[in-house]
């Protein structure tokens, strides 16, 4: 993991921003709801980056045995604490564990692993480690992330983020300033591109969701408004599978989930 990378999440932004509110909270309920679907009852689940366990303890809750697989130590660290999770440092390049495993996560690795190559031999040591039949989920940033991020919160009047964004959306590669407050180093995907990457690496694609859609375009606060009502989020919910799948806006979202299963 480049420097940068490990910089940014030691400061502990990322977990702060999905266990809070705004667009932070929309991403984890999304990719809560869509991961549910795919992890069959008192799974054994390998959560590759699960950095500090995010994903892995209500996954945990939920009954299943997760382990997490981290690079860096103060993630493994804080994982392992949680109840019902097991944690090791590791590479989600070569794995240190050989399985089988009926669900792996892949959140994180493919928007830091920046090169090709290097994303491929991810998916392929999620493919070896999972069993036949079982599933690899792959999260990445959507192309235009970037982009839309930049008009929400106005770092487009920057023309530093002005020329991060043009690079970013001709080659896939973010790569910020390290004393900015914007993301870090990132491969940004094309909505169809991680689905190319796991049938490339031998995977049987199931399908792309948008995670988010459009709605993390909304204020945190009309965000944070609605989370207060069951209601509301209910509703949200409803409108985001709508359109999930819809290819024509998929690149409207953050985040996409891409599932896909060893036959």
């Amino acid at each position: 993991m480049d420097r940068e990378i490990r910089q940014f999440y030691a400061q502990g932004f990322e977990d702060e921003r999905l266990r809070g509110g705004g667009n932070g909270r929309l991403e984890f309920l999304r990719t809560q709801e869509v991961v549910r679907r795919f992890v069959g009852e008192r799974s054994r689940v390998l959560d590759v980056g699960g950095a500090t366990g995010v994903h892995a303890g209500w996954l945990a809750q939920d009954g299943h045995d997760v382990l997490v697989v981290d690079a860096m130590p103060s993630h493994v660290e804080t994982a392992g604490a949680l109840p019902g999770v097991s944690a090791v440092v590791g590479d989600a390049r070569d794995l240190p564990v050989d399985g089988p495993f009926d669900v792996v996560l892949l959140f994180g690795p493919l928007y830091h692993l920046t090169a090709r190559e290097d994303r491929l031999r991810a998916w392929r040591e999620a493919l070896r480690v999972v069993r036949p039949g079982g599933v690899v989920l792959g999260a990445v940033i959507g192309r235009f992330a970037a982009l839309l991020d930049g008009l929400r919160k106005d770092f487009v009047l920057d023309t530093r983020y002005r020329d991060v964004v043009a690079h970013g959306l001709r080659t896939g590669h973010h790569l910020p300033p390290v004393d900015t407050p914007w993301f870090t180093t990132a491969y940004l995907h094309h909505p169809a591109e991680a689905a190319e990457e796991a049938r490339e690496a031998g995977l049987d694609v199931v399908g792309t969701f948008a995670l988010e859609g459009a709605a993390w375009l909304r204020s945190d606060a009309d965000l944070d408004a609605a989370y207060a009502d069951p209601e509301l989020v209910d509703y949200l919910m409803w409108a985001l599978r709508q359109v999930e799948q819809e290819e024509s806006v998929l690149g409207a979202s953050s985040h996409l989930l891409t599932a896909a299963r060893r036959v």
